[in-house]
């Protein structure tokens, strides 16, 4: 079975680091929001670690209410599967729709729309689109799986298309500095026999067609004895935060940065215990359990459906009292900021109640608490985009603004 997985930092690597530590001068070491925080160099790398967890609210927080919603009012595209979406600097959004196969930008208010790129697979179209990138004032970048190439769009119009099937397993992050893809791996085989399956951090260089991979990492856990999956398994993730890979491992209070060669640049510690999964937990996650097993299957029948949804919740018992995730895979937004979800079972698409956010330099700046049912997609130049669901279960692609205090 193929596992496909939405968006050197090994714990060795880590290990070294901290031995590397023992001759390094302290540089800092103050208290921060109820937890001591020291920040060192340790040959070259800038370690920052809190004694605990801190407890602190973040410097801003989501508005009662979006600066608009789109989606579910007279004249508003019709979304069918929302999926990656990017804020442009002029407060324009470019969303790709996965089940229309069309890439769409709303306006800075959301009161209109415009088909970018439509079905197909001739210049300017697009099959999956399945990561979308601001790249500047009126360019856009979209990776596309089904297609195996991305295509940058400027003015509305095709700038470019490159051909990355060499890069088969790898997704799309991003763009460095030097103007390369920045990529990671994003599906594997199930099956491996490793307590962990190693991924790959990697630059793909858009003019010459050549991969340099730069790292690799703890990218998934193996599944308990008999079990084909863990639905509360450790997984390594990676994201791009102001032109660096950022890093994380669920099961560890820990971030790790690099530079887009690899280079480890900064790591972040914390103190936190992993909570068990309850029962209670497990309370109302059957019916987001089966609409996703319906949205992933389209064509099966109603018998079928329960099945596997029987199946999948099946799973999660068999998993009550084990430690769940300490946090969901991370973000970074156009400061460099890095966000850390929330993690709950069952809730892949129903967004987190709260990110813990963490600036580029490693400062705890606290927790934010998302409005619910949030799905954040971006967050650039003051805004968050995400996907909404309303009271009668309808997403929408929603902008907020966010606030200070």
């Amino acid at each position: 079975m193929t596992i496909e997985l939405p968006h050197v930092a090994t714990r060795a690597v880590v290990l070294a680091l901290l031995g590397m530590g023992l001759a390094a001068c302290e540089r800092d070491a103050r208290p921060h929001a109820g937890a001591a925080v020291q920040v060192r160099d340790s040959a070259g790398v800038r370690i920052v670690e809190y004694a605990g967890t801190p407890v602190v609210s973040a410097p801003f927080r989501f508005p009662a209410q979006p600066r608009y919603r789109h989606g579910a009012n007279p004249g508003d595209y019709t979304f069918q599967g929302i999926d990656p979406g990017a804020i442009l600097p002029d407060g324009r959004v470019a969303i790709s729709d996965v089940f229309n196969r069309e890439l769409v930008v709303l306006s800075p208010d959301g009161a209109s729309h415009e088909v970018l790129a439509g079905p197909g697979e001739g210049p300017g179209q697009v099959g999956y689109v399945g990561a979308v990138y601001a790249l500047g004032q009126d360019t856009v970048l979209a990776a596309d799986r089904n297609l195996g190439r991305v295509t940058v769009f400027a003015g509305g119009s095709v700038e470019r298309t490159v051909d990355i099937r060499s890069a088969y397993g790898l997704g799309v992050l991003g763009i460095g500095s030097s103007g390369r893809l920045l990529m990671a791996t994003s599906s594997f085989l199930s099956g491996f026999e490793e307590p962990w399956l190693r991924g790959h951090m990697a630059r793909f260089d858009m003019d010459t067609g050549a991969l340099d991979t730069v790292a690799s990492y703890d990218f998934a856990s193996r599944p308990p004895p008999g079990m084909r999956w863990d639905p509360i398994g450790a997984f390594g993730r990676v994201a791009l935060a102001a032109g660096q890979f950022v890093y994380t491992r669920s099961d560890i209070p820990e971030i790790t940065w690099r530079r887009p060669d690899g280079t480890v640049t900064q790591i972040v510690r914390w103190q936190a215990e992993a909570a068990p999964l309850t029962e209670e937990l497990l309370e109302g996650i059957e019916a987001g359990l089966r609409a996703g097993i319906r949205m992933a299957n389209p064509g099966a029948a109603a018998a079928a459906i329960d099945r596997m949804t029987d199946e999948n919740m099946a799973v999660y018992r068999a998993r009550v009292g084990g430690p769940m995730p300490l946090f969901a895979g991370p973000f970074g937004d156009a400061t460099g900021r890095v966000w850390l979800p929330s993690w709950r079972p069952g809730a892949a698409r129903e967004g987190a109640s709260h990110y813990t956010v963490i600036s580029a330099d490693g400062e705890w700046l606290g927790t934010v608490e998302a409005p619910p049912g949030l799905r954040i997609l971006d967050a650039a130049h003051g805004l968050v985009l995400g996907v909404q669901r309303d009271e009668m279960d309808v997403e929408s692609v929603v902008v907020y603004e966010l606030v200070l205090p």
